[in-house]
């Protein structure tokens, strides 16, 4: 009993899996139009009006009802339009720095505001503590052999 039950829980999984995959693979429309531009216009083609955005369309309706993946639709789409048709440029060559250089971007303002923000607290906290303790000591005081030649030469300057 225990052995049937558990083949069918594989039987079971085996094809929720296999649905969750194709699920994955089969091409929605709008999904395509969202990711695609209109080679003409330079919009989005979701939301495009020329003629030639809706040849695209078409085009795209076309490759779907072959029951094509949004992969192959999309390397469809550039062999027939170019590079240019994708709203997101191809993830390789000089391309890559756009998904690069931002994140690297960001890791560097967060790691200087990190080391920088402790720097000027403790910086603050030290003014404070000056501040707080009020003002300087005069340092040792003059002897009476001192002052009177202090006194000596302040007089001869004037």
């Amino acid at each position: 009993m225990r052995r049937a039950l558990a083949g069918v829980l594989v039987l079971a999984l085996a094809l929720s899996v296999t649905g969750i995959a194709s699920a994955e693979n089969r091409a929605s429309f709008t999904q395509i139009e969202s990711e695609v531009m209109c080679v003409v216009c330079h919009e989005p083609l979701a939301v495009a009006q020329s003629p030639e955005a809706f040849q695209e369309r078409d085009y795209i309706r076309g490759l779907i009802n072959q029951g094509k993946t949004r992969r192959e639709i999309e390397n469809d789409l550039v062999q027939q339009y170019g590079p240019a048709v994708l709203a997101k440029p191809p993830a390789h060559g000089f391309n890559l720095l756009v998904y690069i250089i931002p994140p690297v971007v960001v890791i560097l303002g967060i790691a200087t505001v990190a080391i920088t923000l402790p720097r000027w607290r403790r910086r603050t906290r030290q003014t404070a503590a000056i501040a707080a303790a009020g003002p300087h000591p005069a340092g040792p005081a003059f002897s009476a052999a001192d002052a009177r030649r202090l006194d000596e030469d302040l007089q001869r300057e004037i």
